[in-house]
């Protein structure tokens, strides 16, 4: 398969699921935008814990932010909320529908714009204070890209705060773990489009879209090496048949280092 195939395949498959309101997919509501309009706000990048406040700057109002793989109407809106200059990059033309829908309904300005998250040739270089990233990247076939368009569009000194999963749940026989029975399959890296052999992982990838379960030293060192520093990192929950044993969700503040003049 190619990859402009997965790519359109998964587009297709994230606009299902935002029909259907996946847990990505359900816009904030309005009441929490009056709270973030107040200064009392909080966005989520792995599915249960948020994003520590600190984390962000003091001061949001005219930050320039990139909520990067990142439709749904839920880390744009709040964003924007607070006073940020914000533009929401996603796949899915039915997930930014749901910014769109937000911004109109709350009296915000956010900007949309369609494309695949490794490929960012429409911002400048340092175009960006901020990059919020939730937990999405595991929907291409190599996230290194992703790291080092994030690093070239930030300003010397931007953020990058990332959600991501580990790649635990590709290693299990997934009709079995399904059942709550964990038994292993398969090998990291992993990558759906090398098992449609396998029925449930056919189901799944042609229901939920083509996911590959990346090495976490991809995921860290992967950001080191594009050029940034880790300075904050935390464990959450997410895939919920190991959720009983295992964290799964990581997040990680990241920090662009400054290039001498």
């Amino acid at each position: 398969m190619s990859k402009e195939q997965y790519i359109k395949d998964n587009e297709r498959a994230w606009d299902k699921r935002s029909e259907n309101n996946d847990q990505w997919s359900i816009p904030v509501s309005e009441e929490e935008i009056a709270e973030a309009k107040k200064g009392n706000w909080s966005i989520f990048v792995t599915p249960i814990k948020r994003v520590p406040r600190n984390w962000f700057p003091e001061e949001m109002k005219g930050k320039k932010i990139l909520c990067l793989a990142s439709g749904g109407g839920q880390q744009g809106p709040v964003l924007a909320a607070t006073g940020a200059d914000v533009t929401v990059f996603d796949n899915s033309t039915r997930q930014l529908e749901k910014d769109q829908m937000a911004a109109q309904r709350d009296g915000l300005t956010i900007h949309t714009v369609q494309g695949n998250m490794q490929e960012l040739p429409m911002f400048e270089d340092g175009s960006f204070d901020i990059i919020v990233h939730p937990w999405s990247n595991n929907y291409v076939n190599d996230i290194l890209p992703v790291w080092r368009e994030c690093a070239r569009v930030l300003k010397n000194g931007g953020i990058l705060i990332s959600g991501f999963g580990t790649p635990l749940e590709y290693i299990f026989d997934p009709a079995k773990l399904e059942r709550g029975e964990l038994e292993l399959k398969y090998s990291i890296p992993y990558a759906d489009i090398d098992h449609l052999d396998d029925p449930k992982v056919k189901e799944i990838a042609e229901a939920e879209g083509y996911s590959w379960g990346h090495p976490v030293e991809n995921q860290i060192q992967g950001q080191i090496d594009a050029g940034f520093v880790i300075t904050g990192f935390y464990e959450d929950r997410g895939c919920f048949a190991l959720d009983n044993y295992i964290n799964t969700s990581m997040a990680t503040k990241a920090v662009k280092m400054q290039i001498p003049g």
